[in-house]
């Protein structure tokens, strides 16, 4: 404020009686005058409006949108979408659940089976690990029919769970496939392997379930080909010097076969290239027997 309005201030307030309050008011004015004199003039406007901003715009914006900081109710309408979700979600969540608890069975059977299977290594009579390893197949034929029950109550739903017991088909299927040569000579035909497993060959069908895919059991071929090199080493050893001759026609014939499919880089493209690495190993070990002349002569009917 300046000195002539201070000194008309003072010339009002000594003609006239002071109202009520103003000595207040002039002290305010005094003090506002005498802190113009020590910051800038515009400092000392825009402070007050500042703090008189700050405390009245955001209330009456606030009271103008009529927003305010209490947590509003959610529509009826999304509430009832959201607990659908969480329905199905939940009911989802509690089939997965059974379904893994068989699935782990399904797995721990297979391992029991599989290490039957190992004594075939063994100068173990055949029969005696096949009938260990059978067994093991009935109870995990009763598990996929448990399997299958559950799936039942998932109409339409079926390939949403179908990678929650894949790998473990693939196992089970490797190790199907290896007892049929073993008793054959033969591969395993997809039909008999659902057979076996007691399941059909559509999804759904009447409410039975497939259980094994196609790429199922193309998987478990690329799988059963890893037991072969081992085994053939075993068998040489042990004196079966025409073991090796049978697997590499087996696996020449099986991976000729499997040239026929349009591989793509996925998953069985990557173990259909692993079956070529166990047959070369077949191959070196029948070169190696034969060039030492413990081939046995072959028969007129196969070397027709």
């Amino acid at each position: 404020m300046r000195p002539a309005a201070t000194a008309a201030l003072r010339a009002a307030f000594l003609l006239s009686p002071p109202p009520p309050g103003f000595a207040f008011a002039f002290a305010a004015a005094a003090a506002a005058a005498s802190a113009s004199r020590l910051l800038p003039r515009r400092s000392a406007f825009l402070l007050p409006l500042r703090r008189l901003c700050s405390s009245t715009v955001p209330s009456r914006a606030a009271a103008a949108s009529g927003f305010s900081s209490q947590p509003q109710p959610s529509p009826p309408v999304m509430d009832a979408q959201f607990e659908s979700f969480r329905v199905q979600l939940d009911e989802s969540s509690t089939l997965r659940d059974r379904i893994r608890a068989v699935v782990s069975e399904v797995e721990s059977a297979s391992r029991v089976a599989s290490a039957a299977l190992l004594l075939v290594h063994q100068p173990v009579p055949l029969a005696d690990v096949l009938g260990k390893a059978k067994a093991q197949v009935e109870v995990i034929k009763g598990l996929y029919s448990q399997l299958a029950e559950i799936l039942k109550e998932c109409p339409g739903q079926y390939y949403r769970y179908h990678g929650d017991w894949r790998s473990e088909t693939q196992a089970v299927v490797a190790m199907l496939v290896f007892m049929h040569w073993l008793e054959t000579g033969g591969l395993l035909m997809h039909s008999e392997a659902q057979e076996k497993l007691g399941c059909t060959s559509r999804p759904c069908d009447g409410g039975v379930v497939c259980i094994v895919f196609v790429g199922d059991e193309a998987e478990g071929l690329c799988f059963m080909s890893n037991d072969f090199p081992r085994y053939v080493v075993n068998r040489v050893t042990a004196g079966d010097y025409d073991c090796p001759r049978k697997v590499l026609t087996f696996l020449t014939d099986l991976h000729a076969s499997f040239r026929m499919l349009n591989l793509r880089n996925d998953f069985l493209r990557k173990k259909f290239d692993g079956m070529k690495y166990d047959l070369r190993r077949v191959e070196e070990v029948y070169y190696d027997v034969k060039i030492r002349g413990l081939v046995p002569g072959e028969s007129k009917q196969e070397a027709a």
